[in-house]
């Protein structure tokens, strides 16, 4: 599929005259909490990295003519931390969180914004949510002041799993996830959908293990090994991927793995040549994307010797500068209103915030760690292969119906 990619008014210089807007010269203050410290702490400093890098550039053209200003706190990948944190942001003057990493602090946000929304009008926070796919965010806990621009987790196993059906070489099928809402719920949907899907195939193990905490996965690949699978579905991230991928390749296993997170700092290193054709990754995107993330992430690259995987982080100053030229403000509840049900371009294309649940529309890749090629040169880490491209999917393929029940601000 060819697309062809325009800035909107989020990305491009305005061209006529920017006095038109009452937020013109303003600094918007945007709180971002996530680790920086513990086993996940390179995958919460690529993705500061990011938002910095990616402030930078919008703040040299965007249509709003706001200066975009990150608040880095490190929420140590804890509820309790996040909620301390986020009270520091508020009172740094930030009217804009964004968290992706772990829906334990994703709700601990949630739940404080409610409260705090509600006793204090004129001093509302909007939650923008870039990575955390628990579906009970935007279903039975969803919230008017929360914004998912990641595909859920029953989303992308919903495209993962359509890929799969057609692979006839999967017979049996293992799984293992870290033991907190996602990983449950990869587990969850991976089986209610390969029976819907693929009832002949089996699954033969199941394992959940401690969030960022496994230093030696060898025990849980003994295990694979045993029960004969010839695929692994996992939604780790982070460490618990690499170091999950490295043991299976120090052992010899032979299996193919199904991943949601193959991206994260440490993992490309993992897989190298060992993994070459047997790693596939469900997501909005992937490295050798065109359209305007290409030049941002080679520039990236050069700046910073890494690799900026986290692309939706681009959306949210796209969804955010849409919103500030519709309302010609940046005031929160005005924003919020604006999100709701917008259509906007992106990096990769055309997407929609579903009005009913704010959960981000959007097209969903299956990728494959191959030998970068001319075709798909972009080489994370610098290991010489890349994940390129089998399947698109459309966002309808994907999408998945809400439980959600808003409630809207009267």
């Amino acid at each position: 599929m060819k697309t062809i990619f325009k800035f909107t008014a989020a990305a491009c210089v305005l061209a006529f005259g920017s006095s038109a807007f009452a937020q013109q010269g303003e600094t918007v203050k945007i709180a971002w909490l996530d680790p920086l410290s513990g086993l996940m702490a390179a995958v919460g400093t690529n993705q500061l990295k990011t938002f910095q890098f990616l402030a930078e550039e919008f703040n040299k053209k965007n249509a709003a003519g706001v200066k975009f200003e990150i608040i880095g706190i490190d929420n140590k990948l804890s509820p309790q931390e996040t909620t301390a944190a986020l009270r520091s942001a508020m009172d740094q003057g930030a009217r804009y969180v964004v968290q992706g990493n772990g829906s334990g602090p994703a709700l601990a946000i949630m739940d404080a914004l409610e409260k705090h929304n509600a006793r204090n009008p004129g001093k509302e926070v909007v939650y923008i949510n870039y990575a955390a796919v628990d579906p009970d965010l935007t279903n039975s806990k969803c919230s008017y002041w929360h914004f998912r621009l990641d595909a859920d987790t029953s989303m992308k196993m919903e495209a993962l799993t359509t890929y799969m059906k057609d692979q006839q070489d999967i017979k049996k099928v293992y799984l293992i996830n870290q033991n907190y809402s996602h990983g449950q719920q990869v587990s969850k949907f991976a089986k209610e959908n390969l029976a819907r899907k693929r009832p002949d195939v089996q699954i033969v193990g199941d394992d959940l293990h401690p969030l960022a905490q496994v230093r030696d996965f060898a025990p849980y690949i003994a295990k694979i090994k045993q029960s004969g699978a010839d695929t692994v579905i996992t939604g780790n991230w982070g460490s618990d991927l690499a170091l999950l991928i490295k043991a299976g390749n120090d052992a010899g296993l032979n299996v193919k793995y199904y991943t949601y997170y193959a991206v994260t700092s440490g993992t490309p290193t993992a897989m190298g040549a060992a993994s070459d054709g047997k790693v596939y990754q469900v997501g909005y995107s992937h490295y050798n994307a065109d359209g305007p993330i290409k030049p941002l992430t080679e520039a990236f690259k050069k700046k910073f010797n890494d690799d900026m995987y986290t692309t939706d982080i681009y959306t949210v100053y796209a969804m955010l500068t849409d919103a500030f030229v519709k309302t010609k403000s940046t005031d929160p509840v005005k924003v919020a209103a604006a999100m709701e049900g917008m259509r906007f371009k992106s990096f990769n294309g055309d997407v929609e915030m579903r009005k009913t649940d704010h959960q981000l529309q959007q097209g969903l890749w299956i990728t494959r760690w191959e030998k970068a090629s001319a075709k798909y040169p972009y080489s994370p880490e610098n290991t010489g292969y890349t994940l390129a491209p089998v399947k698109f999917y459309e966002a309808y393929v994907a999408s998945t119906p809400t439980s959600c029940q808003m409630k809207r601000p009267s």
